[in-house]
């Protein structure tokens, strides 16, 4: 066993002030995520409680299995924007009978769960995790199809959600559909589409086009229940397998339908790990409060892996990036930390040497995100940092292996690209509150649109408003601080999660677990060319 070992002290001035700054932030981060869970607000809350009905995390939590957690997905969806935080939908990964599930819910305490455009991005975001592990997706209904008022924005991007759902029924992914409530329009082909249905007895209501408009299109008159209750669909026209009497029938009848699926993970789940040697309360007072201060990441993976069992590879060669293997709630891992911030040719090298040797070990790589890009200035271009810091994009874009990456301080430039930004299909990613992502820092980008206009200024004869610059500077600033920020992000579905850094052991593994469920091979070959 390589122990790592650890020089932190919890007790020190420095440790307790990022300790305070991290609880500040995620006290922020808890006022945000209780704005997803109250929904609608209490109105229209207490109004879906009158009706009988139990609310869409209420539904996920009688669905998984006791005393199992739920990895809530993208919970802060749509913050920022003008539509409800959480996007009217909630999704994520529990299990179910045994079996990891992806589930989705929507919240018809939101316009009745009608789709948004961030509903949409979300719902999207989710199949592809679904399909990427091969996890049987669960979709708990009560919708009134699209938010009509932004129907330009969902209609034609909206049929993925059907695509979707059909290539994971073709690739042998059961989907589960369990209809509560509105199903219309759009919405009604979410169970036409699933392998499986189950509808609510008075509650469930699926059809293309409600009594309203069919006596608008064709003059008929009809009723909910005969045009498309959940007993018509049962006898009649067939689109449901299973009738229920109430929402708790329904949900124990969707527990069976997954007992019986026959759906088996590609891995057998590893032996009880050994937890890590120190306490991961103390993960709390790693990251400083300023992101221009270093700190060791070693000092995280000692409070992430099994036993703090590390073997780091080439410790001595490009020491702002710490690369080596460990073992993650069992499963065997290669991770990629940044250390001091900046990448330079030989931490690229070194990366692109790394990805090479999981893909032939067939091993999913952890990146650690705390990176402000690869070096720039004379000495480092001429010393090859393009080519480089390409040949470490080449591996990660090329990699066949699953990643996993976690946005701990700074993510900028370049350097989010190489290591496993969203753009490069990393198949979990989160940020603590502590993360910023950006195409490099305020006070960088504010400077080089302070020193553009100067020089336009100077070429053109002109003399330069320097109260005008120290405007400008102060606005770009602030604008690309506030657009930075992880709930920023995360409100545009760029990661999965912002956690707070004590889960993150436990996020990992639920995802590992996750990823184990489908079969993946490695690279033999087939990076692009390597620029030497």
């Amino acid at each position: 066993m390589t122990l790592l070992h650890t020089a932190l002290d919890p007790t020190a001035p420095d440790h307790q002030a990022n300790r305070a700054t991290m609880l500040a932030k995620l006290a922020d981060l808890e006022a945000e995520h209780a704005k997803a869970l109250a929904g609608g607000g209490e109105k229209y809350v207490a109004r879906h409680r009158k009706r009988g009905k139990l609310l869409a995390r209420e539904r996920i939590e009688l669905l998984v299995d006791p005393d199992t957690p739920f990895l809530e997905l993208s919970p802060l969806a749509a913050w920022g924007s003008e539509y409800t935080v959480g996007a009217s939908l909630v999704t994520g990964i529990g299990v179910v009978e045994g079996t990891e599930c992806l589930i989705t819910a929507n919240d018809a305490t939101v316009r009745g769960g009608a789709s948004n455009p961030w509903s949409l991005k979300k719902a999207l975001r989710a199949n592809e995790i679904a399909r990427a592990n091969r996890l049987p997706v669960i979709s708990l209904v009560e919708s009134g199809g699209a938010d009509l008022p932004s129907q330009k924005e969902i209609f034609i991007p909206g049929g993925a959600i059907f695509r979707d759902l059909t290539r994971l029924s073709a690739e042998g992914i059961p989907t589960v559909a369990v209809v509560f409530g509105n199903s219309t329009a759009g919405g009604a082909y979410v169970p036409g589409m699933s392998d499986h249905v189950i509808m609510v007895k008075e509650r469930a209501k699926v059809f293309l086009g409600g009594p309203p408009l069919v006596k608008m299109a064709t003059g008929e008159e009809s009723d909910d229940e005969s045009l498309g209750g959940a007993e018509m669909h049962a006898r009649t026209s067939g689109l449901a397998d299973h009738f229920a009497v109430d929402e708790r029938d329904a949900i124990r009848q969707a527990r069976r339908v997954v007992a019986r699926l026959n759906h088996r993970k590609a891995y057998a789940d590893p032996a009880v790990a050994e937890p890590p040697k120190y306490d991961p309360e103390e993960l709390l007072g790693i990251v400083p409060g300023d992101l221009r201060t270093p700190f060791d990441p070693r000092e995280v993976i000692a409070r992430l892996v099994d036993a703090s069992d590390f073997d780091e590879f080439k410790p001595l060669y490009g020491t702002s990036l710490v690369t080596g293997w460990a073992e993650l709630h069992g499963y065997p891992v290669g991770i990629l930390a940044n250390a001091r911030g900046v990448l330079f040719s030989e931490e690229s090298q070194k990366a692109a040497q790394f990805i090479q040797l999981a893909n032939q070990r067939d091993l999913p790589l952890l990146f650690l995100h705390n990176t402000t890009g690869y070096m720039v200035g004379k000495e480092y271009e001429q010393g090859g940092i393009v080519k480089h810091g390409s040949m470490m994009i080449n591996a990660v874009s090329n990699s066949k292996v699953p990643h996993l990456s976690v946005l701990m301080g700074a993510s900028y430039g370049a350097g989010h690209y190489g290591m496993c930004g969203r753009a490069y299909d990393p198949r979990f990613l989160f940020a603590w509150p502590s993360a910023k992502s950006a195409v490099m820092g305020p006070q960088q980008l504010a400077g080089v649109l302070s020193i553009v206009a100067r020089q336009s200024a100077l070429a053109k004869g002109q003399p330069y408003d320097e109260d005008g610059d120290a405007a400008l500077r102060a606005m770009v600033e602030g604008q690309i601080e506030s657009e930075s920020l992880p709930m920023f992000l995360s409100g545009r579905l760029y990661d999965d999660g912002v956690i707070d850094p004590r889960d993150t052991r436990t996020v990992l593994g639920m995802c590992l677990s996750a990823i184990h469920t489908a079969p993946y091979e490695g690279a033999r070959g087939g990076f692009g060319v390597f620029r030497m």
